[in-house]
């Protein structure tokens, strides 16, 4: 999740700072022409909210405000204490505008009681329904009318939580909000960071909430939280001895962290879950909006694809414009994005995004520059191109079904044989890893990562096309659609699509000491599904054992390649460690879990003609 902290509070935690240390030139360059002044802005409800505000010091024309709402501090404190750069990137603080930095409400120096992703409410009869659509509307109106030399035109920009925040600037419809950039931000937690279709992300949120919660409490504070001591370098065999969800509390926590408790009482899709959705209230948005993301975002890609489905939907007639690079979470905020672990992406993609993306945009919303910006700007792995379209997904991409077949086949021709299948042992004490390699971390490189060592257990199933005469582009969401049966009362469902590459793929400048390029599995899409919730995220339903159940769920979108000559692979598992947390292959409450509880069961996947599975994909 950030580059400075090395993925160490996994999950959440992205100021819109933390990628890289500013350089120097930038650091005396914002001492040299801003002047800082901080201010406690009341909100309607009487709350305060801690804001920093840099003003160019040169006052003798107008400028628009750029404003980043943020759960991870706007520090340092102090009005002689500068940051070391200032808005989304140098482009921003070389062309002047007044940068607007707040704590939101019940983080660091801000009052209130902070709520994780806070309910949004459609309507606000009294002073105290407030919500972060309100927040920012009183800030906004604020700052509008306190700080010298603005030009009434405000724009807004985060990066994963504060993401988020930016999203629910849109709701305050405030008539100077006129562009934001919502970029990897969360949008239903229960679907982005939590859990992915019912499965619980281990790694990402254990090590997180430690770190986050600096706070419980009305009382604001500089107090930032703490890291928790492992013991050892080797996740996967911390989570293993850890045991049950149940004893991070037990070992380690002991109930003193209201965030993380709130995820371990609501495993189902409840009113909790859907009151932290924000996706429903984009609705009657005026406000243009550029809503980024990265094929290669292990925690909110869910959160950019949908952010910007829903706000084209439901606001037609609203400039919404969309880019998706291949990065990892905030990838794109700094350095080069020119490859990611042994994945080489051709050259750079991130100064192409901050300069002719994300500066272009704001610059024609909030100081009338020409722009010429396709709605759609998408970077397509596997050939390592720019492409644009006119909405996402493109209109000429087509379904098809690409099958599972006996022997390990993939193929876009339907199943001919009756009463196949291919089954494994699925052992939740003996879980495959979801990476090759010692991390304590949810390590980004997993997202493209070589698959062969899952491949070569017994306990994954892989399925694989011919050598392919002609390029294969997929683009758009993909759907699992799985016919399945197991001995237990519940299993996980793992699915990784993956680009084989030929034998005679040579390394390139980023491959890994000792990793090979030829034959490489590199993984492009994965997702997991909890299968008790195949028939509503809400409902839990037991398996029976050894019965034919469908189950079907969502990959997510993507804009990827396999090249002549490269195959089209499918992995199918049943654990994928820590990753997600292990199911215990019995029907119940996993959070409540004992050690003794986890059993192996025997998973089924048919490739029949009268039980047919495959993968729904876009082709263009």
């Amino acid at each position: 999740m950030k580059r400075v902290l090395l993925l160490a509070f996994s999950f959440l935690l992205l100021a819109s700072v933390a990628f890289a240390q500013p350089n120097t030139s930038d650091a005396e360059y914002v001492k040299a022409n801003y002047q800082k002044y901080e201010y406690q802005i009341p909100m309607r409800d009487g709350k305060k909210l801690f804001t920093s505000v840099y003003v160019p010091k040169d006052q003798s024309k107008k400028y628009p405000i750029m404003m980043d709402r943020t759960p991870y501090s706007v520090g340092p404190y102090g009005a002689d204490a500068y940051k070391g750069s200032l808005g989304p990137s140098s482009l921003f603080l070389h062309d002047d505008y007044i940068f607007v930095y707040q704590d939101v409400r019940g983080r660091f120096m801000s009052e209130g009681i902070f709520e994780e992703m806070t309910p949004e409410k459609e309507e606000h009869k009294t002073n105290q329904d407030v919500d972060e659509g309100t927040d920012t509307y009183d800030t906004i109106d604020w700052l509008l009318k306190n700080i010298p030399n603005n030009n009434g035109k405000v724009g807004a920009w985060g990066i994963s939580y504060p993401g988020f925040f930016t999203t629910t600037c849109l709701l305050s419809r405030h008539p100077a909000l006129v562009a934001a950039s919502p970029q990897a931000p969360m949008s239903d937690l229960y679907r982005d960071d939590a859990f992915h279709n019912g499965a619980f992300m281990l790694v990402a949120n254990f090590g997180f909430y430690p770190g986050f919660t600096n706070r419980q409490d009305d009382k604001p504070t500089q107090r930032r939280g703490s890291r928790l001591t492992y013991g050892t370098a080797d996740g996967y065999e911390f989570y293993l001895n850890m045991g049950s969800i149940k004893n991070s509390n037990d070992k380690f926590y002991k109930d003193t962290i209201r965030l993380w408790n709130e995820m371990l009482h609501h495993p189902n899709y409840d009113q909790h879950w859907k009151d932290r959705n924000v996706l429903p209230h984009l609705h009657d948005i005026k406000t243009a909006v550029l809503v980024t993301g990265g094929w290669y975002d292990a925690e909110d890609l869910y959160g950019a694809i949908n952010t910007y489905k829903t706000l084209k939907k439901e606001n037609p007639n609203t400039p919404i414009y969309f880019t998706m690079g291949p990065w990892v979470h905030g990838g794109w905020s700094r350095g080069n994005g020119d490859h990611l672990g042994d994945v080489d992406f051709g050259g750079p993609t991130g100064p192409y995004y901050r300069e002719k993306i994300e500066f272009a945009f704001f610059s024609h919303y909030l100081k009338g520059t020409d722009m010429t910006l396709a709605p759609v700007s998408t970077f397509e792995t596997g050939v390592n191109q720019w492409k644009t379209y006119d909405v996402w997904p493109p209109k000429e991409a087509v379904d098809k079904n690409l099958y599972f077949l006996p022997n390990g086949k993939l193929s876009f021709d339907a199943p001919a044989t009756a009463n196949s299948f291919d089954e494994f042992v699925s052992d939740p004490n003996k879980p495959v890893p979801f990476y090759d390699g010692i991390t304590l971390d949810m390590q980004r490189e997993y997202m493209t990562g070589d698959q062969r060592f899952a491949s070569r257990r017994p306990d994954v199933l892989t399925y694989q096309t011919d050598v392919l005469d002609n390029d294969v582009t997929l683009a758009g969401n993909i759907w699992a659609n799985l016919k399945v049966s197991t001995t237990g009362t519940d299993a996980d469902w793992v699915v990784k699509v993956i680009d084989v590459y030929p034998d005679s793929t040579k390394n390139n400048k980023f491959t890994a000491k000792d990793a090979y390029m030829s034959n490489y599995q590199q993984m492009v899409r994965s997702e997991a599904m909890r299968g008790k919730f195949r028939n509503g995220f809400d409902k839990p339903e037991p398996f029976v054992p050894g019965q034919i159940s469908p189950v079907n769920f969502e990959l997510q979108d993507i804009l990827h390649t396999f090249k002549k000559g490269h195959r089209i692979m499918v992995q199918i598992q049943s654990t994928w460690f820590p990753l997600i947390d292990r199911n215990t292959q019995q029907f119940q409450d996993i959070m409540k879990a004992k050690d003794t509880d986890f059993k192996k069961a025997t998973e089924r996947v048919y490739t029949s003609k009268e039980h047919p599975s495959f993968l729904k994909v876009r082709v263009m």
